[in-house]
């Protein structure tokens, strides 16, 4: 069955990008005064960027855990996922532009290790920390690894999508188990690129601080986030009246790897706090002490929220079925991991400076917006049904 944007749909995004864009020109407006205000620009462009385009990497990584592992019950949504992973390219596209902007724009707003007095022994801002990481944190390398991550994602992305298409017209298994050796190389690729870029574009904005677990913190918020906008996805299209042959196991799945991921993400939230709020060393602490200081309510309401309504929820089988009850923790877990990129971001970047005015939720609209008529257009481009998938009948009469 081929689908169709509504023009309810189509309503919905241009109010969310028209509404973006009033709400960031009228705190462009109101913030141009302040001395923060070019950093907190570049901080956006960052947040968002980077959000959207980890959702849209997150179902690329599940697709091909689901092709390395063989999983059956997940074909007759397979399509929802590639057109989530199909956000990648224009994913891409964005996080190059502010990555391109935020070098070329002084970077040091953003990043200081991009400072080149920060290097200089004779300058009045150097830093001996930031010195010691310079082989590592320097904008060549940066950039070489920049475009490696974004070549491999979107090859990768670009390969699984082509042999998709390719199974629907010609049948066979030959694609099937090519997909499945490409799915576990892609797995070993993205088990080092998720931390190491993660470490390029978050971490390194604290370039003083450092955390083992940061990485797969990173990844799990990625991970969830992208099966929030799945399980959404497909909701939706049951609404309309697609995909009569996805039934409630295949939604309690959907709801079940959101309900994991997010105790996974929990964990490692608490796991890489209490670890270094408890050994209490300063030069590890300092990352904590400032967000706690200066956006205590924030952070704690952001654990708390994608913490326990995931956990008090949709803790019950019925719950995990529930479409309401599905469409409102996706939307409170979306909104509170954007807040989590938020503070990783902009309290690092600009501090105690950092404010959540119009121009954030401006340009979270916006971009989302975009995203969301992106990966509906997506949808439009292949049956929402891969015919010819090998696991096909097993995931039709996959009961749980």
């Amino acid at each position: 069955m081929e689908f169709t944007i509504t023009n309810k749909a189509k309503t919905l995004t241009v109010a969310l990008m028209g509404a973006g864009l009033l709400f960031t020109v009228i705190g462009v407006i109101m913030g141009m005064n302040d001395h923060h205000f070019a950093t907190r620009l570049l901080a956006n462009g960052l947040i968002n960027s980077f959000f959207f385009f980890a959702i849209g990497l997150g179902a690329l990584f599940f697709l091909a855990l689901a092709y390395a592992t063989e999983t059956g019950w997940y074909a007759s949504v397979k399509r929802i996922i590639e057109a989530v992973a199909g956000f990648l390219p224009y994913g891409i596209g964005l996080m190059m532009i502010t990555l391109l902007t935020i070098t070329f724009m002084d970077g040091a707003h953003i990043y200081s290790w991009m400072d080149p007095a920060a290097t200089d022994p004779s300058s009045h801002h150097y830093d001996a920390i930031i010195d010691g990481k310079s082989a590592y944190l320097n904008k060549t390398f940066f950039w070489i690894r920049t475009v490696v991550y974004m070549a491999v994602y979107f090859i990768f992305w670009r390969g699984f999508r082509m042999r998709s298409l390719e199974e629907d017209r010609i049948g066979g298994t030959d694609l099937h188990f090519k997909n499945y050796k490409k799915g576990a190389t892609f797995l070993v690729f993205f088990a080092v690129f998720s931390s190491t870029s993660s470490w390029d574009w978050l971490m390194s904005i604290d370039v003083h601080w450092f955390s083992t677990l940061f990485g797969w913190y990173t990844f799990s918020g990625m991970w969830v986030s992208a099966m929030v906008v799945m399980v959404m996805t497909t909701l939706y299209l049951k609404k309309l009246g697609y995909l009569p042959k996805v039934n409630d196991s295949h939604i309690h799945d959907l709801g079940k790897w959101t309900f994991a991921i997010s105790f996974l993400w929990s964990y490692l939230w608490f796991s890489q706090f209490m670890l270094i709020w408890y050994s209490n060393i300063g030069e590890e602490v300092a990352y904590y002490v400032m967000r706690i200081e200066n956006f205590k309510f924030l952070y704690f309401f952001m654990f708390l929220i994608n913490f326990a309504f995931p956990m008090l929820i949709l803790m019950s089988r019925d719950a995990k079925r529930n479409a309401g009850i599905l469409t409102f923790v996706g939307v409170v877990i979306l909104i509170g991991h954007w807040l989590d990129v938020y503070i990783m971001i902009s309290a690092g970047s600009m501090g105690a400076g950092a404010k959540l005015g119009l121009l954030e939720v401006g340009m979270a609209l916006l971009v989302a917006g975009f995203f969301i008529r992106m990966v509906l257009t997506n949808l439009t481009k292949a049956p929402l049904t891969p015919v010819n998938h090998p696991f096909l009948d097993e995931s039709v009469h996959h009961e749980i």
